[in-house]
Parts: structure tokens; sequence; C-alpha cells
């Protein structure tokens, strides 16, 4: 005959007791915050909303090569090597050479130490290569070099997406890497993802900008307005950018009682917006996002402590989404929807009514069988089944864990 102590009988009924407690709690309202956990439901039982994104890494390739330009110029100055028609085309970098500079540009440009092109001891391979041809040097980059861009891209906007997200307050979302470069989104109970597409579709790229005097001058660029058809000569010199953002909020002008998005810059954006428009009072600063001119705001007074206001005729849903795009940074690169898919609650409650009738009738039948093949020993194998289930439920609960389609199949497949 078996024989339990006393200890571990009383033990076992402490714990199916207080898994049986957070079992409960999926059905009951319960206030305390301590056993007020419950069981999240996936997107394919709650309902939601489903996004494949495609990080688009080609602008952020052209964007790097234009400053290896720079550094490339820099570097061909400082060693006296005459160069001609340095230019940038199709994702390569194109310049004319000297017979005699040939052999010291391939010596630094495949030297490890060097500060252009970076040797990747992975990959045992560099970031770009070179040809020359005729005096003529073509660089452009390695598909190792293309790999870490790709890959660096990605991560940051996974990072970049998850705070954007967070912040609106979706519940349980699901963000993860697929693939080289795409991103799956899923947003259960959210129906209508508009909101959550615009604010994923902006790369926020905020900078700050004195709008030139002369129409076509040197060194400037006509860019219109976001909401107008109105069109300014914007100099193309940045005076801040977004990335020395410290915060930004909304808020309502206390005077005009309009929607503002209020920002605060870090030491080094304070002291450069502070010296621009100590240098421009009188004159107009565009606050320009991903290449639209949001407004262009005329400077009364020298601005010093880091702080300032955006204005654009927002409503406060606007002025929120705007501040949280600055705050959680922008984009390295644009990021493409390229497939969408929207589960509707109903369809995820006839999910849970199916899986919940096919476990009540699995459940029935296996305890029937149990007690009519085993009779007593079936009775305690049924009670076991029945522990076993609480104790599942439980510590699921426990975990908040999120159940799916799948999920109730195993449940039912254990029982």
């Amino acid at each position: 005959m078996l024989y339990f102590s006393k200890l571990k009988i009383i033990i076992i009924l402490i714990f199916t007791l207080f898994f049986s407690f957070f079992t409960l709690s999926n059905f009951l309202k319960i206030d305390n915050i301590f056993f007020s956990k419950n069981i999240n439901l996936g997107l394919d039982l709650q309902g939601g909303s489903y996004l494949l994104l495609e990080v688009d890494s080609k602008p952020l390739i052209n964007q790097r090569l234009q400053q290896k330009v720079i550094e490339l110029r820099s570097y061909l100055k400082n060693n006296k090597i005459k160069y001609q028609e340095l230019s940038l085309k199709d994702e390569k970098i194109k310049f004319i050479i000297n017979n005699d500079d040939i052999e010291k540009f391939s010596e630094y440009f495949l030297n490890k130490d060097n500060n252009i092109n970076f040797y990747y001891n992975n990959y045992r391979s560099y970031e770009m290569e070179h040809s020359i041809d005729n005096n003529i040097v073509h660089i452009q980059y390695s598909k190792f070099g293309i790999i870490e861009i790709n890959n660096s891209a990605v991560n940051q906007s996974l990072e970049i997406v998850r705070r954007r997200i967070d912040e609106v307050g979706t519940k349980e979302p699901t963000i993860i890497r697929r693939g080289n470069n795409r991103i799956l989104i899923e947003l259960p109970g959210l129906d209508d993802p508009e909101r959550i597409k615009k604010l994923l579709g902006k790369t926020a790229n905020l900078t700050f900008r004195i709008v030139s005097g002369e129409d076509n001058a040197f060194g400037s660029e006509v860019m219109s307005f976001e909401n107008s058809e109105e069109k300014l000569n914007i100099s193309k010199r940045v005076v801040v950018s977004g990335d020395n953002l410290v915060n930004a909020k909304p808020s309502l002008d206390n005077q005009s009682n309009e929607a503002t998005v209020s920002f605060t810059f870090d030491r080094v954006g304070a002291k450069k917006f502070g010296r621009a428009t100590t240098d421009n009072v009188g004159r107009r600063m565009a606050i320009i996002l991903d290449g639209k001119i949001i407004s262009a705001p005329q400077i009364r007074e020298p601005i010093l402590g880091g702080n300032g206001q955006i204005t654009g005729n927002f409503t406060f849903q606007s002025a929120t989404d705007l501040a949280l795009l600055l705050r959680s940074g922008a984009l390295p690169a644009p990021l493409e929807i390229i497939e969408e898919r929207t589960v509707g609650p109903d369809l995820g409650e006839d999910s849970i009514k199916a899986g919940s009738f096919s476990l009540l009738i699995g459940f029935i039948l296996v305890i029937l069988y149990m007690l009519y093949k085993y009779r007593v020993l079936g009775f305690i194998a049924d009670l076991a089944l029945i522990t076993n289930l609480i104790l599942l439920f439980g510590i699921l609960t426990i975990l908040e864990a999120t159940l799916t389609l799948p999920g109730i199949a195993g449940i039912i497949l254990t029982v």
C-alpha cells in the first residue's frame, strides 16, 4: 500500500491551492496587485495587427559613402597625393590619381590600421574593395561591408521600433528580427494599425536650419512645408540635429491654447543652438522633419537655455506622436511595410471557443475512460490530471505568458 507522509500531503495541498488561486484569477476580477495577473492572449486569439517591415539600407550606404568621400579627400590632401574628379555615383567612389601615388595609396588602403577601410577580423576581409584601371580608382563596399551595414541598420531599427511601440502603450507586442533585413511586429488587441503605421513610416530625422534670405543662394535648397504648398529657401548647413535632443513632450501654449512640442537639448546641442540664435536674431529658423518643414518661426531673441518649442497647427494627438518620434530617436534607414494583416476579435473568439470545447470534450472522455477502466486508481489518476492542469494554468498566469492557438493544442495534447 502506498504511503505518503503528512508533510508531503500538506505541501502538495498548499501548492495546489496557491496555483488554483492564480488559475481562478483569469476568470475573476481581483483588485489585489499581486493576484491580478492573467494569461495574455496571442494575436490569433485576441485579434490584432500583424506587420512585416523591410529595412531599406541603400540610403544608409550612400550616406556612409559620402562620409568616406570627406575622409578620403582629407587623407589625399594631408599626404599631398594629387587627384582629380573625386565623385560619388551609383554607390561607388571614383577619382583619378597619378602613377607615382598609386602604390602609396594602395599600401595605405590595404593597411589593417587605416581609418578609412576597416578590416573585419571575423570575416578576414576589408569593409571596402578597390580597383585601379588606367589611373582611375574605383572604391565600393565589399560584400562583408554591406552585411555589416545591414546588420547595424536592422538592429538599430529594431530597438527604435520597440521604443516607439512601447511608448504607445500596446500590451504584449511581439517585435523580432526576421531574416536579414526584416522586422516582424505582432500587436494583439490592436484593431486599427494606422497610428502605428504612421509612427513607423517616419524616419524622424530632425534638423534645425536657418532660412536663407536669397533665392538660389549657394549652399541652400528649396524645401516645402509639410501641410502646405509654401516653399522656402533653406541653408544646407545644419545648426543642430535631433541627435542632440534629450527630451521632447507635448504641451499647450498658454497664450494661443495651441498644441506644441517642447524639447530640450543636451549640453552640446544647447551650446550650438544658443550660438545660432544669437548670431541670427531677426532671421527665421526652419524646423525640418524628414525633408519637410514643420515650422519656420522668427528668432526674436537668443535662446540660451537649451529649451524650445515646435509649433505647426498640431492637434494634441499629432503633437504627442511627434514628441514620441523625437524621443525614440531617428531610424537609421527607411522602413517599408511589405505585409500587413489584421485579425478580427471575432475570429479569435471563435478559436477560443473551439479550443475550449475540444479541451472539455477530451478532458471528460479521458476522465470517464480512466474511471471505467481502472476504477479507484483511475479516480486517483483523474485527480492528478486535474491538478496538473491547475498547476499548468497557474504557472502560465504567474509568468503572464502569451497563449496562442498552438498553445491550446499543446494543452489538449497534454490531456
